[in-house]
């Protein structure tokens, strides 16, 4: 569904932005929402904070596993 008409956006764009961590601001300098008429910011808005991510991924790092000694049978 188209958002913002005046710069021809839809929700899909400005989902895939905040999913990726665009800040809403980011959002209207990279795609022009909410900068024309301003009819579509709360749309906007909306949009972008439903697809947010609520909270930063944690870093996950590979740990080795830790080495067990070789049993020689008996």
């Amino acid at each position: 569904m188209i958002v913002c008409v005046c710069r021809r956006v839809n929700d899909k764009a400005i989902a895939q932005a905040a999913r990726c961590g665009m800040s809403f601001d980011d959002i209207q300098i990279d795609m022009g929402v909410a900068t024309q008429c301003g009819q579509c910011e709360s749309s906007a808005r909306a949009v972008w904070m439903q697809c947010r991510p609520s909270q930063p991924t944690a870093h996950l790092s590979r740990q080795q596993p830790a080495e067990h000694p070789v049993h020689a049978p008996a």
